[in-house]
C-alpha cells in the first residue's frame, strides 16, 4: 500500500503547506486573502496532481500506470492538500480573530457594494439569506470552502491527468 501512495503523501502535504503559507503571506497584503487563495490552489493542485502521478509512474511503478492507479495516487494528493490546508487556515482564523473579522468585514463590504445587481440577479430574498449567511459564518466556514474549492477542482484534474499519464503493459 506503501508504494501506491508514498508519492502522493509528499506532493500532497507539500501543497497543503504552500496553501497554508499562502493564505498567511496574502492576509498581509489584502484585506481578504480567501479569494486569492483559491486561485493559488487552482494553479497548485494540478501540479502537486501531476507530480505525486508522474513520480509514482516513473519511479514505484516500473514506467507504468493503469487509470485506476492514477486516480488513487491523485485522490491522496488533492484530499491531503485540502486538509492540510483546512486545518492550517481554520487554526490561523481560530488565533487571529481579527483577521477572520476582517476577512468577513470585506465579504459584507463587497455585497453591500454589488447588492443592486445582485438582487436583480437573484432576487431580494436570496440576497437576504446570503447577507445572513455571512453575518454567521465562523472561521470553520472559511477554512471548509477553501478545502471543498481544492477537492472539487482536484478530482476533474485527476481524471484528466490519469488518462493523460496511463500506460499500461504490454
Amino acid at each position: 500500500m506503501y508504494k501506491y501512495f508514498s508519492t502522493a503523501y509528499k506532493f500532497g502535504g507539500f501543497a497543503g503547506a504552500l496553501s497554508i503559507l499562502s493564505f498567511i503571506s496574502l492576509s498581509f497584503l489584502y484585506p481578504d486573502p480567501t479569494n486569492l487563495n483559491l486561485v493559488f490552489g487552482y494553479v497548485i493542485t494540478p501540479i502537486a496532481i501531476f507530480l505525486a502521478i508522474k513520480f509514482f509512474k516513473d519511479y514505484s511503478n516500473e514506467g507504468y500506470l493503469s487509470f485506476s492507479e492514477g486516480m488513487s495516487v491523485g485522490f491522496v494528493a488533492y484530499m491531503l492538500e485540502a486538509i492540510i490546508s483546512l486545518g492550517g487556515i481554520w487554526v490561523i482564523l481560530i488565533i487571529h480573530p481579527d483577521l477572520f473579522e476582517q476577512v468577513k468585514e470585506s465579504k459584507l463590504d463587497v455585497l453591500a457594494t454589488n447588492k443592486g445587481s445582485i438582487v436583480a440577479q437573484v432576487g431580494e430574498s436570496s440576497f437576504d439569506l446570503t447577507l445572513e449567511s455571512i453575518r454567521n459564518m465562523v472561521p470553520w466556514d472559511i477554512a471548509l470552502n477553501d478545502a471543498l474549492w481544492k477537492i472539487i477542482p482536484g478530482l476533474f484534474f485527476t481524471i484528466i491527468i490519469s488518462i493523460i499519464l496511463r500506460k499500461n503493459p504490454n
